[in-house]
């Protein structure tokens, strides 16, 4: 059956757990795969209330779907057991490859101590120390399979994935991050995360063939996101004051990044790094996020001909420059804030 790969082509928080989750729930994938570490925070709604997952893929909004980290994984211990007591799994439900790599403190320290924060706005959650150790090799590298408390979960997710999408299971791959901030691809190095944020390198995450893959779901925002400080080039910025008073918004809309809890950077739709991101992941359909932004009357919309004409010309022209069908159009903040062509 499918397998989705959802990825970010601007600079993050584009609304990838919340594509993931509505995946699961409204188009009912079975699995949910995660890549990436606890420096990108993905947010889910369950029965009204929002949560920040770092490590847990966004599928376990809905209980009859598998949760699976990729063997690309970089875990803090501390964090994803937390996320496991809190939504109370066991091993029927969550597995974790056996190559996953445990971010140690030691890692966290050493980003500290390299001013990575200052540098580059690094969230310094030890993840690109544990993706540089394991990268040489470093006899300090512990994996997933050589924690005890991890015992009961861990196994081959790369076979596990390949079973389900043989036995006509639909998985989605929860991509981390976006586009813009790609370690390979990103023209504004050294301003960038510590991994590639294509649907090509999660897919290596993960240890399928691309061969596998059906579509590829790429999530934009009407109005980008860089984190706050130093942390490179966001073209046509502009500030959360200005989206309030065009969008007609009764209320402060100032956004906070979902792990540090800083007032994120937001500027101005920028076509050149969609295109650059769409020709890096041939994506089959996008899933548009923040049409409210655009207009404060598109919060109660429910269909896409019930858009304002200002989003519907958006989204019009989006298809058009970019040869690619907008399926899915986010109306607010939570999960059920979302319509969806696809259903």
């Amino acid at each position: 059956m499918s397998i989705a790969v959802v990825v970010g082509g601007q600079f993050g928080s584009e609304g990838k757990g919340k594509v993931t989750a509505h995946l699961t729930r409204n188009r009912n994938y079975d699995v949910t795969v995660r890549c990436g570490g606890p420096n990108s925070g993905h947010t889910v709604t369950i029965d009204g209330d929002q949560y920040v997952l770092q490590q847990i893929p966004a599928g376990v909004v809905d209980p009859g779907t598998q949760l699976y980290l990729a063997a690309g994984c970089l875990i803090n211990l501390d964090i994803l057991l937390e996320e496991i007591e809190h939504f109370d799994l066991d091993s029927n439900r969550l597995l974790i490859d056996d190559n996953a790599v445990i971010i140690q403190d030691e890692y966290i320290e050493e980003e500290k101590e390299r001013k990575l924060r200052e540098r580059i706005s690094s969230t310094c959650s030890g993840t690109g120390v544990a993706v540089a150790k394991r990268s040489l090799r470093s006899d300090d590298v512990q994996l997933a399979s050589e924690v005890a408390d991890l015992d009961p979960y861990t196994g081959d997710v790369a076979k596990q994935v390949q079973q389900a999408h043989d036995s006509g299971q639909d998985v989605v791959i929860e991509g981390t991050q976006g586009f813009g901030l790609s370690v390979y691809h990103s023209s504004n190095y050294p301003y960038t995360t510590s991994r590639d944020t294509t649907a090509a390198s999660f897919v290596g995450e993960v240890g399928i063939s691309p061969l596998e893959v059906s579509k590829v779901i790429m999530v934009l925002r009407t109005f980008p996101i860089r984190v706050p400080g130093n942390s490179g080039p966001l073209p046509n910025e502009i500030d959360w004051e200005t989206i309030q008073h065009e969008s007609g918004y009764p209320h402060l809309i100032e956004e906070r990044t979902s792990v540090t809890e800083r007032i994120r950077r937001v500027g101005r739709f920028d076509l050149d790094i969609v295109e650059q991101a769409v020709q890096a992941n041939s994506p089959s359909e996008i899933a548009l996020m923040g049409t409210d932004f655009l207009d404060y009357d598109n919060l109660d919309a429910e269909s896409f001909p019930g858009l304002t004409s200002e989003a519907q010309d958006f989204i019009a022209n989006l298809e058009t420059n970019l040869d690619t069908p907008v399926s899915m159009a986010g109306t607010g903040p939570f999960d059920e804030d979302l319509i969806d062509r696809g259903e």
